[in-house]
């Protein structure tokens, strides 16, 4: 079982490694689900932890349509983190009808330079995504999608999950699941679903709160619960 947490400084990504996470997701703001960080955290935390980072590829938050002009500031930011000494990237786009953005995958995938690729919760607003990620399927350079399911949180949509986990059983993209987790019933949710990889942000922070440093002991407590299967998840 995979833990990956969602760091938005480097004092994150420090006790974020130091208490259990397997990975991190670099991001900024938080409260707007994520944008691109600096280039000078991003090798700052590359240079610090010793665990993979993911870096988030999203310009702004308005939606998951991008111009021509995002699509350029998107490809200089791939090239740069593909730089950075990152393992991974994040990123998604969408069509203003819905779909998947082809287009824009034909952009920056070629530029991600062999690194791991996330396709983030844009998968999200696809209101077919079994049909979604058989088109993921198609760019071998996809090697996760982290989804909740649908538009609400993922505890509310395990069957959802579920389905998405047995049509990825044998071959990539994987499914991260993430959005709305909590320590608590986390065993129960990924006895559910199936899923091998996690994705926490806000509930393993002080007072679950996403402007709040992480929590060291919710983390670790949570590391434990995933691993062995029993933990005090309120100590």
């Amino acid at each position: 079982m995979k833990l990956e947490v969602i760091a938005t400084c480097i004092e994150d990504a420090i006790v974020a490694e130091e208490n259990g996470a397997d990975r991190l997701e670099l991001i900024t703001a938080m409260t707007e689900g994520g944008l691109t960080p600096g280039i000078g955290l991003i090798e700052q935390v590359t240079r610090t932890v010793g665990i993979p980072v993911h870096v988030i590829v999203r310009p702004h938050s308005r939606s998951f349509v991008y111009s021509r002009l995002d699509l350029l500031t998107m490809a200089a930011e791939t090239r740069a983190i593909a730089e950075s000494g990152a393992a991974g990237i994040v990123l998604g786009a969408l069509t203003a009808q819905g779909n998947i953005d082809e287009q824009a995958l034909g952009v920056l995938l070629p530029l991600t330079g062999g690194l791991q690729v996330t396709f983030h919760k844009a998968f999200d607003e696809l209101e077919d995504q079994l049909a979604g990620l058989r088109t993921l399927r198609q760019y071998p350079q996809i090697t996760r999608v982290l989804t909740s399911g649908g538009r609400g949180p993922a505890p509310q949509a395990a069957e959802a999950i579920r389905r998405l986990v047995q049509e990825s059983e044998t071959q990539f993209p994987q499914i991260l699941a993430g959005g709305g987790l909590v320590p608590e019933g986390i065993r129960e949710f990924v006895d559910r679903t199936g899923v091998r990889e996690v994705h926490f942000g806000s509930a393993v922070r002080r007072g679950r709160d996403g402007l709040a440093p992480i929590d060291p002991a919710a983390l670790r407590a949570l590391a434990v619960s995933l691993r062995t299967g029993h933990a005090d998840i309120n100590k």
